[in-house]
């Protein structure tokens, strides 16, 4: 395994509230209520996922980590009589925070997409439009947090084999890097699944995604 982290700033603000956001769109639950028990547990999941992939997680992760947990715990003891009479939600704040934070990126989102539209990289007989038309369609970006959900399933996967294969498979990371272009020029896309195969080598895992992470 290679001794390099991985800082965790792929896109704008990409960070611990993006996870949470991430973890309430994939869960189609209201951000208003959400469940804490079932939104705690499948974040400790990630952070695990990531800390294994060598990821550099900054002290916020941890930090939202913690809150979670003490949010969990509030809710399964008996409210005080102050919080019974004040009809205080424990996860206010975090909404709150959520919200405040949601609003923040979709801005900084829409300015990013309006100074990218606004450089000058088409000749002036060469509209956008045009330019999209000529194209195939283009890849959907993904984000960390989707590329971790994709590791995590297929780790799962792996795990669950009753034998595992002897990890003696010589690999590197600039061996797999051109791997995976040379596939995706055969090929035009491709899922994790795809690049990862019928393996029971965890080391192969890793090391794709680490891959992915480089060509992103």
């Amino acid at each position: 395994m290679t001794d390099r982290a991985y800082e965790i700033k792929l896109d704008i603000f990409e960070g611990p509230l993006d996870l949470l956001l991430y973890l309430i769109r994939k869960n189609e639950v209201d951000i208003y209520d959400i469940p804490i028990a079932l939104i705690t547990k499948q974040y400790m999941e990630y952070i695990n996922v990531m800390k294994s992939l060598n990821l550099d997680l900054a002290g916020e992760y941890l930090v939202l980590a913690a809150t979670l947990t003490h949010i969990k715990s509030r809710m399964l003891l008996p409210p005080s009589e102050e919080e019974e009479e004040e009809e205080v939600d424990p996860r206010e704040e975090l909404v709150r925070q959520l919200l405040e934070y949601k609003t923040f990126k979709e801005a900084a989102l829409g300015l990013d997409r309006m100074s990218i539209l606004g450089r000058d990289v088409f000749s002036r007989d060469h509209t956008f439009e045009e330019e999209i038309e000529g194209n195939e369609e283009p890849l959907r970006e993904i984000g960390i947090f989707e590329l971790v959900e994709a590791f995590r399933r297929v780790s799962f996967q792996t795990d669950q084999h009753d034998i595992m294969e002897i990890d003696v498979e010589k690999i590197s990371l600039s061996d797999r890097i051109n791997d995976i272009v040379d596939e995706l020029e055969k090929r035009g896309e491709l899922t994790f699944t795809d690049l990862v195969g019928e393996t029971n080598s965890r080391r192969r895992l890793i090391y794709t995604f680490l891959a992915i992470l480089e060509l992103m």
